[in-house]
């Protein structure tokens, strides 16, 4: 005769796994029309997906209905959404990871104008938002350290959407395109840069500024990475030559990559930067295996960008209150912040293609699609607000900022690729 607490204990599960599956669901379902709508418009699906994920949190649903939103969202614990959030983000980091491709810097006449958009893209933005971060300091995140606090507003606004850009790419038809390499190489090592320069900050945060602790842990991402190049450089070979990749994805081989992500994933969280960096730095490992990309990209990449992609920008949306800006001095910070983080990132962009010769509509294509931060700094907003270095009002302006300049880059691209001589092509699902 089972007792009464196992039966508390099963109707508590069966509660959690309920209200879960109806919180996914719903995600789903809103997160498709979304982007459904988002492309009738002419914008990418993701930014739909994205704004829905505002929609089902406190911007609206909390607000016009708030006990529906604390029905559907807060009647059990949100660590389950939570949870599958992460792990969706830590798959997805290894996709990113594995889209990084350099070899376009082997071609002479695109290497000064990826190093110029690159150098520019990064420096100009980033010194803005250090200097945003600075001057808001004691206004908007006055219990907080103004460095670190300088730092992660600085990252945010020097980041790039390699995933979202890729996308963007593909729908404008620039996938092949001089145009499309220089922008892909310059945002790749744009990210490669902003990874790096979370992973210090985070690491200086979780060391409690101790130099000691910082070295130690620096000495242990360098371990970590000297070993994942030692063993992901001897498995590859064994792997490839082992499975026929010919007919897709093998589950035995799918199963490896899986293990060896989330083991990765568990040391970078052991070390304190967070589980997202151990999915990253091994998708980066294996992008050199175009086969095992594209089977992966087959069997894989549909699950994390159908279903748990929504969970994740759902997960951002839970926690960006638009409603929290409720005053004059709160939106002139967040106009100042969106207007900085676009100008400076197109700007710094736009003269560096003019400085490697480019006329002014590639500079100004290329510019805009730097430009587009979406995902990445949705990411970079979400380590900010758990090492707590960001305020919940600064998160919504960061968020906000996102959204913004990653909406500006289909309506400007269909302005200016005309007049650079490319024909946009029509019907692409981006």
């Amino acid at each position: 005769m089972n007792s009464p607490a196992a039966i508390s204990a099963v109707h508590n599960l069966e509660n959690v796994l309920f209200f879960t599956l109806l919180q996914i669901a719903i995600i789903i379902v809103i997160a498709r029309l979304a982007g459904n709508l988002a492309r009738r418009i002419g914008q990418p699906r993701a930014v739909g997906e994205i704004i829905a994920g505002l929609l089902l949190g406190p911007s609206l649903l909390g607000s016009l209905a708030p006990e529906t939103f604390q029905l559907i969202f807060h009647s059990v614990d949100a660590m389950p959404l939570t949870v599958m959030s992460q792990i969706g983000l830590i798959l997805l980091m290894f996709q990113v990871g594995m889209d990084f491709d350099f070899s376009h810097l082997t071609e002479q006449r695109n290497r000064v104008a990826v190093l110029a958009v690159s150098v520019a893209g990064i420096t100009v933005p980033f010194v803005l938002g250090f200097i945003f971060g600075q001057l808001s300091a004691q206004s908007l995140a006055p219990e907080i350290n103004p460095l670190t606090y300088s730092l992660f507003i600085a990252t945010a606004f020097s980041i790039t959407a390699v995933p979202i850009l890729g996308r963007i790419m593909n729908e404008f038809g620039l996938n092949r395109t001089q145009l499309g390499a220089i922008t892909i190489s310059s945002a790749a090592i744009n990210d490669v840069v902003g990874w790096t320069l979370l992973a210090a900050i985070s690491t200086v945060v979780m060391a409690n500024f101790s130099l000691l602790g910082i070295a130690q842990q620096v000495g242990a991402i360098l371990l970590y990475l000297f070993c994942c190049w030692l063993i992901v450089k001897m498995l590859k070979r064994h792997l490839i030559s082992r499975y026929d990749l010919s007919r897709g994805l093998p589950r035995d081989l799918m199963a490896i990559l899986l293990i060896m992500v989330f083991v990765s994933a568990m040391v970078t969280n052991q070390i304190g930067i967070f589980a997202i960096f151990g999915g990253f730095v091994m998708g980066v490992l294996f992008h050199s295996n175009t086969d095992l990309v594209a089977a992966w990209k087959e069997k894989v990449s549909d699950l994390v960008m159908v279903f748990f992609l929504p969970i994740f920008f759902t997960y951002s949306g839970l926690r960006t209150d638009i409603l929290g800006l409720d005053s004059w001095e709160l939106w002139i910070w967040c106009g100042a912040a969106l207007i900085l983080a676009t100008v400076g990132k197109f700007g710094g962009c736009y003269w560096g293609g003019r400085f490697a010769g480019l006329n002014r509509y590639e500079a100004r294509s290329i510019a805009i699609m730097m430009n587009t931060r979406a995902l990445m700094g949705l990411i970079v907003l979400n380590v900010g607000h758990d090492l707590g270095v960001i305020s919940q009002n600064v998160f919504t302006m960061m968020v906000l900022m996102a959204i913004f300049t990653t909406i500006i880059t289909a309506p400007c691209l269909r302005l200016w690729l005309p007049r650079t001589g490319h024909v946009i092509p029509q019907g692409r699902d981006g």
